[in-house]
């Protein structure tokens, strides 16, 4: 044993022996990292311990489940083996875990997508285990492009290792296409033919610029796919699903490896699950186990760790599940619109380190479907519960704020006492959701069993929900929002959609213009749509969304507000090569008056120049404004909550921004706001504003989506465009009604507090 192995060795005793024993907490990661200090090449040394191979399972969704099934079906099979279970899958989770196990035959071990390329170097294991790949913690990560080239990196550093990929997801064949390491594919071959959600992640080719032709979709972006342009598609499949049936609580699927082939049923629901389960099957055949052991290996797995618990309170049926981005989210709105009753649901969300702190991303759920559900009560809790409101509010949800389990269960108990209720909660608000349900079935002597170990890993958490408590504005985080009438639609085309009762259907229909909504739908921003529809619906007067693209006829002067999102580079090129055909237009719109919000990519769009990566790229020249690259570096982002002082709002306008160009505009151009406080930069490292405010057009770094919680914005963008139609159909403008903008005063005040910013 070298020096500084047998360092690392006793530094991780110790720590270990510290943290149970002494502090009672475990000791999942610290060991692991303070050897890792003392040996650099820890992962490397312990890599003989494990005398068969090891495998790493990384992805976005599903490691955990993937990573202990696998490991439970080869101890099923005789195997020793060493594993992570806990999720902690950084490096220093992985030496935790080899540090505090004797030798075995096989490690097992979950990673991180990033940190995968401080593992599989050293640990050179025979196969890793590639699932899916979705948008997650952007703020963290950033792209998804970032993902993958990190992945691609970290094989090309093992070339022994064998890809094992979900060929259904195009961002997992485009790392298998880039790589010359071993590939084997996994994925469903025929058609489940399932309702299909707003927002997918991969919708362009991943080696042109063409869009992706689809011969079925499952969720997302996963399904059978092509490039009708350059032949990108989905590979030969390995090993692959048929026969697939998806119940309330069960599904079945016939899986195929080479000549062998298994009836698969399962306790479990979601089509998620027939990914992971595949993913155990495909890991199980590499390693010799039969797929009958794969089978009883599902048949006894319980792992309790919050993953579709279920638990049985107070004679009701209670559904625990995690849920951590909008593919998350979306697949357990799924489970919740399977079956037949009263339902209630509570979603609980955080912004720690472990979550992303921008929550931005719940626009990009489709919430909405639920409000199709009779019988349906909502809550909302969490740190961010006033944001989780807001959004359920304008997906015509009326939610009722939580504390915690009990003070849900309590509710329900009075406001749908005869309801199941469900349970999900994101990375670090799962833990203590979970411990108070556990607290609950053993005061009452029941037990909860778990129906499926749903998407990641759980984490720590040490808080209870914080509180707005009125630095600005005038917060009440009790009251609730009126429900809606209806909910806007999108539109393709020049279709028309009108809604609620309320509607006056021979007045002349409000237009939003939303620019290239397939390409341009990042961070939630669409949400902004959906608010400026839903505000000016709730008033009376008839709305028509238009989405706009590159075939689209659509004369700009009857436009009353248009939006112009951002999206990932390659996306937001595309955009904008066809924008540059309107530039003209769309000049002439905003000379006229027209109103125009334009969001982070968007916003950069419309000035002279733009970075496509390192690349200068003409704008639309809409405004006197030019972004630059600050160093050169794509990773040096300006990224964090942000409050300003604008000439649009009498509170606070909040927001997250998340941006590597640095914005500057022009001589005599006014910004749409003041950096206030402490947090948040702007446009740029010095300036202290962000955005443009140019005539009737705001441009902004702010996500959140910024009308949300900014609700005085948006009816400042609705008046000046009822004013601009006024003008032009020589008519009377029509006095906007008061709406009941609590909900969004308390997500405001919330953010002021958390910020310790005030005006006045």
């Amino acid at each position: 044993m070298g020096v500084k192995l047998g360092l690392a060795r006793a530094l991780s005793a110790v720590s270990t022996w510290g943290l149970k024993s002494v502090f009672r907490r475990p000791a999942a990661n610290f060991p692991g990292k303070i050897a890792l200090y003392a040996d650099p090449q820890l992962l490397a040394d312990l890599r003989p311990h494990m005398r068969e191979g090891s495998i790493c399972v990384v992805g976005t969704n599903g490691k955990t489940t993937v990573t202990n099934m696998l490991a439970n079906a080869l101890e099923a099979a005789g195997k020793k083996v060493i594993c992570n279970r806990t999720g902690a899958n950084l490096d220093s989770g992985v030496a935790t875990a080899l540090l505090q196990s004797s030798e075995s035959d096989w490690g097992v071990f979950e990673c991180d997508e990033l940190w995968l390329s401080k593992i599989l170097p050293f640990l050179q294991s025979d196969y890793v285990l590639l699932l899916d790949l979705f948008r997650d913690q952007l703020d963290r990560v950033g792209e998804i492009d970032y993902i993958q080239d990190s992945i691609v990196k970290t094989l090309k550093a093992s070339p022994k290792t064998v890809l094992v990929y979900n060929a259904d997801d195009p961002l997992c064949q485009s790392i298998a296409d880039r790589v010359e390491n071993g590939k084997l594919a996994f994925g469903i071959n025929e058609d489940l033919k399932l309702p299909q959600n707003a927002i997918a992640d991969a919708q362009m080719c991943q080696r042109c610029e063409s869009m992706l032709e689809y011969e079925y979709r499952q969720y997302g972006q996963l399904g059978k796919y092509t490039c009708p342009t350059c032949g990108f598609g989905r590979a030969k499949l390995n090993y692959y699903a048929t026969n697939a049936t998806i119940g309330a609580t069960s599904l079945s699927f016939t899986v195929h490896a080479g000549a062998a082939e298994q009836a698969i049923n399962a306790p479990f629901t979601g089509t998620y699950m027939i990914y992971n389960l595949l993913a155990v099957c495909a890991g199980g055949v590499l390693v010799g186990l039969p797929l009958k052991t794969v089978q009883k290996t599902i048949d006894a797995y319980d792992p309790q760790n919050g993953r579709l618990q279920e638990y049985e309170l107070d004679g009701r049926k209670v559904l625990l599940n995690l849920a951590k981005n909008p593919t998350g989210f979306n697949q357990n709105l799924s489970i919740v619109m399977q079956g037949s009753g009263p339902k209630a649901v509570a979603f609980f969300v955080n912004d720690k380190e472990g979550d992303g702190r921008d929550v931005s991303w719940l626009w990009d759920i489709d919430f909405d479907m639920l409000a199709s559900l009779p019988d349906l009560t909502v809550f909302a809790g969490g740190m961010r519960r006033n944001d989780l409101q807001v959004c359920l509010k304008y997906a015509g949800l009326n939610a009722v704020l939580v504390d915690g389990a009990q003070d849900t269960l309590d509710k329900i108990a009075t406001l749908a006492p005869d309801s199941r209720a469900y349970l999900i909660a994101n990375y670090t608000a799962l833990p203590p959701v979970k411990a108070e349900l556990d607290k609950l079935a053993a005061e009452q002597g029941s037990s909860s069993q778990t129906a499926i170990a749903e998407n990641d890993k759980t984490g720590n958490s040490d808080s209870a929900d914080e509180r707005a408590s009125g630095s600005c504005g005038e917060p009440t985080a009790e009251s609730q929002p009126t429900a809606l009438v209806a909910n806007p639609e999108i539109a393709d085309g020049d279709a028309e959609a009108e809604h609620g009762s309320s509607v006056v259907t021979e007045q002349k229909p409000f237009v939003i213009g939303h620019l290239f909504p397939q390409l341009l739908n990042l961070y939630g921003d669409g949400g902004n749509v959906k608010v400026l529809a839903s505000r000016v619906e709730r008033r009376g007067i008839p709305v028509r969304i238009v989405n706009i693209d590159e075939t689209s006829d659509i004369d700009f002067s009857q436009v009353d507000i248009m939006f112009l999102g951002g999206g990932p580079d390659r996306e937001q090129h595309l955009a904008s090569r066809a924008l540059m055909q309107m530039a003209d237009a769309l000049r002439d719109y905003i000379e006229a008056d027209g109103v125009m919000l334009a969001i982070c990519g968007g916003f950069q769009i419309i000035g002279n120049e733009w970075l496509l990566g390192d690349e200068a790229v003409p704008g639309l020249g809409l405004v006197d404004i030019t972004t630059k690259r600050a160093d050169g570096n794509a990773r040096n982002r300006l990224v964090g909550d942000i409050a300003l002082k604008s000439p649009l709002a009498s509170l606070p306008v909040l927001g997250y921004e998340n941006h590597a160009g640095r914005t500057f505009i022009g001589e005599g151009m006014q910004p749409f706001g003041q950096v206030i406080g402490n947090n948040g930069k702007g446009n740029n490292d010095s300036d202290k504003v962000d955005g443009v405010l140019y005539k009737n057009l705001v441009g902004t770094y702010l996500h959140g989506p910024l009308l949300a919680k900014n609700p005085e914005v948006a009816d400042e963008l609705i008046e000046r465009a009822l004013e601009r139609r006024a003008v032009i159909d020589s008519a009377e403008k029509p006095e906007l009604a008061t709406l009941d903008d609590d909900a969004e005063r308390a997500a405001n005040a919330f953010m002021c507090n958390r910020l310790k910013v005030a005006i006045g």
